[in-house]
Protein backbone atom coordinates (compact mmCIF):
# COMPACT_ATOMS: atom_id res chain seq x y z
CA UNK A 1 0.00 0.00 0.00
CA UNK A 2 1.74 3.16 -1.24
CA UNK A 3 0.56 6.42 0.32
CA UNK A 4 0.48 8.94 -2.53
CA UNK A 5 -2.22 11.44 -1.58
CA UNK A 6 -0.14 14.22 -0.08
CA UNK A 7 -0.69 17.86 -0.97
CA UNK A 8 2.96 18.79 -0.55
CA UNK A 9 2.10 22.36 0.45
CA UNK A 10 5.70 23.20 1.38
CA UNK A 11 6.77 22.31 -2.18
CA UNK A 12 4.56 25.00 -3.68
CA UNK A 13 4.59 26.13 -6.50
CA UNK A 14 5.83 22.75 -7.78
CA UNK A 15 2.65 21.25 -6.28
CA UNK A 16 0.34 23.94 -7.62
CA UNK A 17 -0.90 21.60 -10.36
CA UNK A 18 0.07 18.14 -9.08
CA UNK A 19 0.30 16.02 -5.95
CA UNK A 20 3.71 15.77 -4.30
CA UNK A 21 4.54 12.20 -5.45
CA UNK A 22 4.08 13.34 -9.07
CA UNK A 23 6.71 16.08 -8.84
CA UNK A 24 9.55 15.44 -11.33
CA UNK A 25 12.97 14.66 -9.90
CA UNK A 26 16.44 14.03 -11.26
CA UNK A 27 15.60 14.97 -14.83
CA UNK A 28 13.53 11.99 -15.96
CA UNK A 29 11.87 10.60 -12.81
CA UNK A 30 8.88 11.39 -10.61
CA UNK A 31 9.17 11.12 -6.81
CA UNK A 32 6.91 8.06 -6.79
CA UNK A 33 9.26 6.17 -9.13
CA UNK A 34 11.67 5.54 -6.24
CA UNK A 35 9.31 3.64 -3.95
CA UNK A 36 7.79 1.74 -6.88
CA UNK A 37 11.25 0.78 -8.14
CA UNK A 38 12.22 -0.41 -4.65
CA UNK A 39 9.11 -2.57 -4.43
CA UNK A 40 9.48 -4.07 -7.91
CA UNK A 41 13.23 -4.65 -7.48
CA UNK A 42 12.35 -6.43 -4.21
CA UNK A 43 9.99 -8.75 -6.14
CA UNK A 44 6.86 -7.24 -4.63
CA UNK A 45 4.36 -7.05 -7.44
CA UNK A 46 0.94 -6.52 -5.82
CA UNK A 47 0.87 -2.76 -5.29
CA UNK A 48 -1.99 -0.35 -4.65
CA UNK A 49 -1.19 3.38 -4.89
CA UNK A 50 -3.63 5.44 -2.80
CA UNK A 51 -4.22 8.86 -4.34
CA UNK A 52 -6.27 11.89 -3.39
CA UNK A 53 -5.19 15.49 -4.06
CA UNK A 54 -4.55 16.68 -7.65
CA UNK A 55 -3.90 13.12 -8.72
CA UNK A 56 -4.51 13.28 -12.48
CA UNK A 57 -0.84 13.66 -13.44
CA UNK A 58 0.17 10.88 -11.04
CA UNK A 59 -2.56 8.52 -12.26
CA UNK A 60 -1.59 9.06 -15.89
CA UNK A 61 2.07 8.43 -15.06
CA UNK A 62 1.28 5.13 -13.35
CA UNK A 63 -1.08 3.89 -16.05
CA UNK A 64 1.32 4.82 -18.86
CA UNK A 65 4.58 3.63 -17.32
CA UNK A 66 3.96 1.08 -14.56
CA UNK A 67 2.19 -1.84 -16.21
CA UNK A 68 3.43 -5.19 -14.88
CA UNK A 69 1.51 -7.33 -17.35
CA UNK A 70 -1.89 -8.86 -17.85
CA UNK A 71 -1.28 -12.59 -17.45
CA UNK A 72 -0.57 -13.02 -13.73
CA UNK A 73 -3.56 -11.93 -11.64
CA UNK A 74 -1.56 -10.86 -8.59
CA UNK A 75 1.01 -8.77 -10.46
CA UNK A 76 -0.27 -5.19 -10.67
CA UNK A 77 0.30 -1.55 -9.80
CA UNK A 78 -3.10 0.11 -9.50
CA UNK A 79 -3.89 3.72 -8.54
CA UNK A 80 -6.79 3.84 -6.08
CA UNK A 81 -8.60 7.20 -5.73
CA UNK A 82 -10.37 8.23 -2.54
CA UNK A 83 -13.88 6.76 -2.76
CA UNK A 84 -15.51 7.49 0.64
CA UNK A 85 -16.15 3.79 1.20
CA UNK A 86 -16.54 4.15 4.98
CA UNK A 87 -18.42 7.44 5.22
CA UNK A 88 -18.81 10.92 3.81
CA UNK A 89 -15.18 11.96 4.32
CA UNK A 90 -11.99 12.04 2.31
CA UNK A 91 -8.89 10.51 3.86
CA UNK A 92 -8.42 12.01 7.31
CA UNK A 93 -4.89 10.69 7.78
CA UNK A 94 -2.54 7.93 6.66
CA UNK A 95 -4.24 5.27 8.78
CA UNK A 96 -7.69 6.33 7.62
CA UNK A 97 -6.56 6.04 4.00
CA UNK A 98 -5.62 2.40 4.58
CA UNK A 99 -8.78 1.77 6.61
CA UNK A 100 -11.00 3.09 3.83
CA UNK A 101 -9.32 0.57 1.52
CA UNK A 102 -9.12 -2.34 3.96
CA UNK A 103 -11.23 -4.43 1.56
CA UNK A 104 -8.22 -4.54 -0.76
CA UNK A 105 -6.16 -6.11 2.01
CA UNK A 106 -8.90 -8.60 2.87
CA UNK A 107 -9.14 -9.62 -0.78
CA UNK A 108 -5.51 -10.75 -0.74
CA UNK A 109 -4.11 -13.46 1.51
CA UNK A 110 -0.62 -12.04 1.98
CA UNK A 111 0.62 -12.49 5.55
CA UNK A 112 2.52 -9.16 5.57
CA UNK A 113 1.36 -5.76 4.33
CA UNK A 114 3.88 -3.04 3.49
CA UNK A 115 2.68 0.53 4.02
CA UNK A 116 5.17 2.89 2.37
CA UNK A 117 5.28 6.57 1.52
CA UNK A 118 5.58 7.81 -2.06
CA UNK A 119 7.69 10.94 -1.82
CA UNK A 120 11.14 10.03 -0.49
CA UNK A 121 14.42 9.53 -2.35
CA UNK A 122 16.24 6.32 -1.41
CA UNK A 123 17.07 2.76 -2.47
CA UNK A 124 15.92 -0.11 -0.30
CA UNK A 125 15.85 -3.88 -0.62
CA UNK A 126 12.55 -4.43 1.14
CA UNK A 127 13.11 -8.20 1.22
CA UNK A 128 15.85 -7.62 3.78
CA UNK A 129 13.40 -5.71 5.97
CA UNK A 130 10.88 -8.54 5.57
CA UNK A 131 13.49 -11.09 6.67
CA UNK A 132 14.23 -8.96 9.73
CA UNK A 133 10.50 -8.67 10.51
CA UNK A 134 10.15 -12.44 10.46
CA UNK A 135 13.37 -13.04 12.38
CA UNK A 136 12.11 -10.79 15.19
CA UNK A 137 8.62 -12.35 15.04
CA UNK A 138 7.39 -8.77 14.98
CA UNK A 139 3.83 -7.56 14.67
CA UNK A 140 5.03 -4.29 13.16
CA UNK A 141 8.43 -3.22 11.83
CA UNK A 142 9.34 0.43 11.25
CA UNK A 143 12.13 1.44 8.88
CA UNK A 144 14.42 3.89 10.65
CA UNK A 145 17.70 5.65 10.06
CA UNK A 146 20.23 6.95 12.61
CA UNK A 147 20.86 10.67 12.52
CA UNK A 148 22.88 13.06 14.72
CA UNK A 149 21.13 14.01 17.92
CA UNK A 150 21.32 17.67 16.90
CA UNK A 151 18.80 17.00 14.07
CA UNK A 152 16.08 15.56 16.31
CA UNK A 153 13.70 18.51 15.86
CA UNK A 154 13.26 17.61 12.19
CA UNK A 155 12.08 14.01 12.67
CA UNK A 156 9.82 11.62 14.47
CA UNK A 157 12.19 9.87 16.88
CA UNK A 158 11.85 6.19 17.85
CA UNK A 159 13.00 5.03 21.28
CA UNK A 160 14.33 1.44 21.32
CA UNK A 161 15.99 -0.97 23.72
CA UNK A 162 19.19 -2.94 23.06
CA UNK A 163 17.33 -5.41 20.81
CA UNK A 164 15.75 -2.50 18.87
CA UNK A 165 12.29 -3.26 20.18
CA UNK A 166 10.29 -0.02 20.22
CA UNK A 167 9.79 1.51 23.66
CA UNK A 168 8.41 4.92 22.77
CA UNK A 169 7.98 7.72 20.26
CA UNK A 170 8.83 11.40 20.26
CA UNK A 171 7.66 13.92 17.65
CA UNK A 172 10.44 16.38 16.77
CA UNK A 173 11.75 16.53 20.35
CA UNK A 174 14.21 19.08 21.74
CA UNK A 175 15.53 16.47 24.17
CA UNK A 176 15.43 13.19 22.25
CA UNK A 177 15.94 9.60 23.29
CA UNK A 178 19.14 8.24 21.75
CA UNK A 179 20.15 4.83 20.44
CA UNK A 180 21.36 2.53 23.25
CA UNK A 181 25.14 2.69 23.38
CA UNK A 182 25.24 5.60 20.91
CA UNK A 183 24.46 8.79 22.88
CA UNK A 184 25.09 11.07 19.89
CA UNK A 185 22.59 9.39 17.57
CA UNK A 186 18.81 9.31 17.34
CA UNK A 187 16.64 6.90 15.40
CA UNK A 188 14.46 8.75 12.88
CA UNK A 189 11.36 7.10 11.46
CA UNK A 190 11.32 6.84 7.65
CA UNK A 191 7.53 6.45 7.57
CA UNK A 192 7.72 2.96 6.01
CA UNK A 193 6.07 0.05 7.84
CA UNK A 194 5.54 -3.69 7.68
CA UNK A 195 2.43 -5.05 9.41
CA UNK A 196 1.26 -8.56 9.96
CA UNK A 197 -1.98 -8.59 8.02
CA UNK A 198 -4.41 -9.38 10.85
CA UNK A 199 -2.67 -6.96 13.20
CA UNK A 200 -3.06 -4.17 10.66
CA UNK A 201 -6.75 -4.83 10.13
CA UNK A 202 -7.35 -4.94 13.87
CA UNK A 203 -5.56 -1.68 14.71
CA UNK A 204 -7.24 0.09 11.80
CA UNK A 205 -10.68 -0.87 13.12
CA UNK A 206 -9.77 0.37 16.58
CA UNK A 207 -8.32 3.64 15.26
CA UNK A 208 -11.41 4.32 13.13
CA UNK A 209 -13.47 4.53 16.33
CA UNK A 210 -11.11 7.02 17.99
CA UNK A 211 -11.07 10.81 17.77
CA UNK A 212 -7.40 11.25 16.90
CA UNK A 213 -5.72 12.32 13.67
CA UNK A 214 -5.93 8.78 12.24
CA UNK A 215 -2.23 8.81 11.45
CA UNK A 216 0.20 5.90 11.79
CA UNK A 217 3.02 7.97 13.25
CA UNK A 218 0.93 10.09 15.60
CA UNK A 219 -1.79 7.67 16.70
CA UNK A 220 -1.52 3.99 15.82
CA UNK A 221 2.12 3.24 16.55
CA UNK A 222 2.36 5.23 19.83
CA UNK A 223 -0.81 3.55 21.13
CA UNK A 224 0.20 -0.03 20.27
CA UNK A 225 3.87 -0.51 21.21
CA UNK A 226 2.91 -1.49 24.78
CA UNK A 227 0.75 -4.40 23.63
CA UNK A 228 2.28 -5.41 20.30
CA UNK A 229 5.79 -6.36 19.25
CA UNK A 230 7.10 -3.33 17.40
CA UNK A 231 10.69 -3.33 16.13
CA UNK A 232 12.79 -0.73 14.37
CA UNK A 233 14.72 -1.78 11.29
CA UNK A 234 18.10 -0.11 10.79
CA UNK A 235 18.12 1.16 7.21
CA UNK A 236 21.93 1.20 7.23
CA UNK A 237 22.04 -2.61 7.35
CA UNK A 238 20.09 -2.81 4.10
CA UNK A 239 22.11 -4.56 1.40
CA UNK A 240 21.73 -3.85 -2.29
CA UNK A 241 23.13 -5.90 -5.16
CA UNK A 242 25.76 -4.24 -7.30
CA UNK A 243 27.47 -2.17 -4.57
CA UNK A 244 31.00 -2.37 -3.20
CA UNK A 245 31.69 -4.48 -0.07
CA UNK A 246 31.43 -2.36 3.05
CA UNK A 247 29.00 0.08 1.43
CA UNK A 248 26.58 1.60 3.96
CA UNK A 249 23.14 2.32 2.54
CA UNK A 250 22.32 5.54 4.39
CA UNK A 251 20.94 7.90 1.73
CA UNK A 252 17.32 8.84 2.44
CA UNK A 253 15.86 12.25 1.73
CA UNK A 254 12.44 13.67 2.52
CA UNK A 255 12.18 16.38 -0.14
CA UNK A 256 9.42 18.20 1.69
CA UNK A 257 10.55 21.77 0.97
CA UNK A 258 11.85 23.65 -2.05
CA UNK A 259 15.30 23.90 -0.50
CA UNK A 260 15.54 20.18 0.38
CA UNK A 261 14.22 19.30 -3.09
CA UNK A 262 16.90 21.45 -4.73
CA UNK A 263 19.63 19.98 -2.50
CA UNK A 264 18.60 16.38 -3.30
CA UNK A 265 18.74 17.10 -7.02
CA UNK A 266 22.16 18.68 -6.57
CA UNK A 267 23.30 15.45 -4.87
CA UNK A 268 23.11 13.78 -8.30
CA UNK A 269 25.66 15.99 -10.03
CA UNK A 270 28.93 14.90 -8.37
CA UNK A 271 31.60 12.72 -9.93
CA UNK A 272 30.86 10.25 -7.14
CA UNK A 273 27.25 11.20 -6.31
CA UNK A 274 25.78 10.80 -2.85
CA UNK A 275 22.87 9.00 -4.54
CA UNK A 276 23.91 6.69 -7.37
CA UNK A 277 21.46 6.26 -10.25
CA UNK A 278 23.86 4.07 -12.23
CA UNK A 279 23.63 0.74 -10.39
CA UNK A 280 22.24 -1.52 -13.11
CA UNK A 281 21.43 -4.21 -10.53
CA UNK A 282 19.03 -1.88 -8.73
CA UNK A 283 17.58 0.38 -11.42
CA UNK A 284 15.23 3.27 -10.81
CA UNK A 285 12.56 2.95 -13.46
CA UNK A 286 11.18 6.03 -15.16
CA UNK A 287 8.59 6.94 -17.73
CA UNK A 288 9.25 5.90 -21.31
CA UNK A 289 10.34 8.98 -23.22
CA UNK A 290 10.59 8.75 -27.01
CA UNK A 291 13.36 11.26 -27.59
CA UNK A 292 16.67 11.50 -29.45
CA UNK A 293 19.97 11.63 -27.55
CA UNK A 294 21.09 14.88 -25.98
CA UNK A 295 23.07 17.13 -28.32
CA UNK A 296 25.83 19.70 -27.70
CA UNK A 297 26.38 22.01 -30.64
CA UNK A 298 28.61 24.91 -31.78
CA UNK A 299 32.34 24.98 -31.15
CA UNK A 300 33.36 28.57 -31.55
CA UNK A 301 35.24 30.83 -29.19
CA UNK A 302 32.61 32.27 -26.84
CA UNK A 303 29.88 30.11 -28.34
CA UNK A 304 30.62 26.55 -27.31
CA UNK A 305 27.97 24.08 -26.17
CA UNK A 306 29.17 22.16 -23.12
CA UNK A 307 28.16 20.88 -19.68
CA UNK A 308 30.10 20.10 -16.49
CA UNK A 309 29.03 18.10 -13.42
CA UNK A 310 25.46 17.94 -14.64
CA UNK A 311 22.73 15.43 -15.42
CA UNK A 312 21.38 15.90 -18.93
CA UNK A 313 18.28 14.01 -20.09
CA UNK A 314 17.45 12.79 -23.56
CA UNK A 315 16.21 15.24 -26.15
CA UNK A 316 18.18 18.18 -24.72
CA UNK A 317 20.02 20.63 -26.96
CA UNK A 318 22.87 22.63 -25.44
CA UNK A 319 23.37 25.13 -28.24
CA UNK A 320 26.49 27.26 -27.88
CA UNK A 321 25.79 27.62 -24.16
CA UNK A 322 27.16 26.58 -20.76
CA UNK A 323 25.51 24.27 -18.22
CA UNK A 324 27.28 23.67 -14.89
CA UNK A 325 26.19 21.77 -11.73
CA UNK A 326 22.62 21.39 -13.00
CA UNK A 327 19.89 18.84 -13.71
CA UNK A 328 18.05 19.04 -17.04
CA UNK A 329 14.88 17.13 -17.87
CA UNK A 330 13.93 15.93 -21.37
CA UNK A 331 13.68 18.31 -24.33
CA UNK A 332 15.35 21.26 -22.63
CA UNK A 333 16.85 23.74 -25.09
CA UNK A 334 19.53 26.18 -23.91
CA UNK A 335 20.11 28.76 -26.62
CA UNK A 336 23.43 30.34 -27.57
CA UNK A 337 25.46 32.51 -25.20
CA UNK A 338 23.33 31.44 -22.23
CA UNK A 339 24.68 30.21 -18.87
CA UNK A 340 22.93 27.87 -16.44
CA UNK A 341 24.43 27.19 -12.98
CA UNK A 342 23.19 25.05 -10.08
CA UNK A 343 19.68 24.85 -11.46
CA UNK A 344 16.92 22.34 -12.15
CA UNK A 345 15.15 22.64 -15.51
CA UNK A 346 12.23 20.29 -16.06
CA UNK A 347 10.83 18.94 -19.32
CA UNK A 348 10.43 21.23 -22.36
CA UNK A 349 12.06 24.31 -20.87
CA UNK A 350 13.59 26.77 -23.33
CA UNK A 351 16.16 29.33 -22.18
CA UNK A 352 16.49 32.25 -24.58
CA UNK A 353 19.61 33.63 -26.22
CA UNK A 354 22.07 35.34 -23.83
CA UNK A 355 20.27 34.50 -20.57
CA UNK A 356 22.01 33.80 -17.26
CA UNK A 357 20.40 31.57 -14.63
CA UNK A 358 21.61 30.27 -11.27
CA UNK A 359 19.96 28.63 -8.24
CA UNK A 360 16.67 28.31 -10.10
CA UNK A 361 14.03 25.59 -10.43
CA UNK A 362 12.04 25.91 -13.65
CA UNK A 363 8.98 23.69 -13.96
CA UNK A 364 7.78 22.05 -17.20
CA UNK A 365 6.87 23.89 -20.41
CA UNK A 366 8.40 27.23 -19.43
CA UNK A 367 10.02 29.64 -21.88
CA UNK A 368 12.63 32.08 -20.57
CA UNK A 369 12.92 35.16 -22.83
CA UNK A 370 16.30 36.17 -24.30
CA UNK A 371 18.68 38.22 -22.15
CA UNK A 372 16.93 37.23 -18.91
CA UNK A 373 18.95 37.14 -15.67
CA UNK A 374 17.54 35.11 -12.74
CA UNK A 375 19.17 34.20 -9.44
CA UNK A 376 21.68 37.06 -9.19
CA UNK A 377 19.55 39.62 -7.33
CA UNK A 378 17.26 38.03 -4.74
CA UNK A 379 15.26 41.17 -4.00
CA UNK A 380 14.61 41.77 -7.68
CA UNK A 381 13.65 38.10 -8.14
CA UNK A 382 11.11 38.33 -5.31
CA UNK A 383 9.20 40.95 -7.31
CA UNK A 384 8.63 38.50 -10.18
CA UNK A 385 8.97 34.93 -8.87
CA UNK A 386 8.57 32.70 -5.84
CA UNK A 387 11.82 32.60 -3.82
CA UNK A 388 12.37 29.98 -1.11
CA UNK A 389 13.78 30.77 2.35
CA UNK A 390 17.13 29.42 1.09
CA UNK A 391 17.14 31.76 -1.89
CA UNK A 392 16.06 29.27 -4.59
CA UNK A 393 13.94 30.87 -7.31
CA UNK A 394 10.99 28.78 -8.57
CA UNK A 395 9.18 29.43 -11.85
CA UNK A 396 5.85 27.56 -12.07
CA UNK A 397 4.76 25.24 -14.82
CA UNK A 398 3.68 26.76 -18.12
CA UNK A 399 4.98 30.32 -17.66
CA UNK A 400 5.28 31.06 -21.39
CA UNK A 401 6.57 33.92 -23.44
CA UNK A 402 7.36 33.96 -27.14
CA UNK A 403 9.48 30.89 -27.84
CA UNK A 404 12.94 32.04 -29.01
CA UNK A 405 14.08 31.09 -32.51
CA UNK A 406 16.37 28.10 -32.96
CA UNK A 407 19.93 29.46 -32.77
Amino acid sequence: MVMAGGKGERLYPLTRDRTKPAVPFGGKYRLIDFVLSNLVNSHIYAIYVLTQFKSQSLTEHILENWRLGTILKNNFIIPVPAQMRTGETWYRGTADAIHQNAHLIRNHKSDIVAVFGADHIYKMNIRDMIDYHREKKADVTIAAIPYPKSESRSYGVIQVDESWRVKGFQEKPETPATIPGKPDLILASMGNYLFNREVLLEVLESDAKSKGTHDFGRDILPSTFHDLKLYAYDFRRNKLPGVEPGYVNDYWRDVGTIDSYWEANMDLRSVIPKFDLYNKYWPIYAGRIHAPPAKFIHNEEGRRGYSLNSTISEGCIISGSTVVDSVLGPFVHIHSYSEVYQSILMEDVAVGHGSRIQNVIIDKHVVIPPETHIGFDVEEDRKKYYVSPGGIVVIPKGSKYDRPPYV
